[in-house]
């Protein structure tokens, strides 16, 4: 069963996988349009489409970006973060977006990978519901860790959590925070802050 953080809160995938290790992971990112209140809310019902883009910024030690992974850039340099694609509308059950990262092919100098949800269209988050971020072991398929995201808002971007290389171990950290970002160069400053 999966662990469910709250913000701030920390665990071990390393520990959560179990003693096959952790080798390969897909952070994985799913969201609903919100329901419109009221009787004009249900006569119009909820039919918008929300854009919201997960994105991956790698740092390494010193707290410098490394690469980044985003709908313009959709596989790193190195190969081993690759994102699945642009999903423009939520529709559907599971994950929208997701980033997978071949922890085994993940250059040492990367120490931190921060996990970035926006709306390139400026739509803001007070206009999305059930928005979540996971981690998945993909050698299992099994949900390693879920954070819900509860924060409806006026910003258009979220830094949702950090993956950091620790001892031998990766560490998740969901981080929650705001942010008026729309793309991904636009939140670097915000994750390096929090990292």
């Amino acid at each position: 069963m999966a662990i469910s953080l709250q913000k701030n809160s920390t665990v071990s995938l390393s520990k959560e996988a179990g003693a096959a290790g952790l080798s390969s992971i897909a952070l994985g990112v799913g969201w609903d349009v919100a329901k419109k209140g009221g009787f004009f809310g249900k006569l119009v019902g909820g039919s918008d489409s929300i854009d919201l883009d997960a994105s991956c910024i790698a740092f390494d030690g010193a707290g410098n970006v490394v690469d980044t992974v985003w709908f313009q850039q959709l596989i790193s340099l190195d190969g081993s973060i690759r994102h699945s694609g642009d999903n423009l509308t939520g529709e559907g059950d599971g994950d929208d977006e997701t980033i997978a990262i071949d922890l085994k092919a993940l250059p040492s100098a990367i120490e931190t990978l921060v996990l970035t949800v926006n709306s390139f269209r400026g739509q803001t988050f007070d206009k999305v519901a059930n928005a979540y971020g996971r981690v998945v072991d993909l050698a299992t398929n099994r949900e390693l860790v879920r954070y819900d995201i509860s924060d409806a808002g006026s910003h258009t971007g979220l830094i949702l959590a950090s993956l950091k290389r620790s001892g031998g171990e990766w560490q998740f950290k969901a981080l929650g925070e705001r942010t008026a970002g729309r793309q991904v160069p636009q939140l670097i400053d915000d994750a390096k802050r929090l990292i």
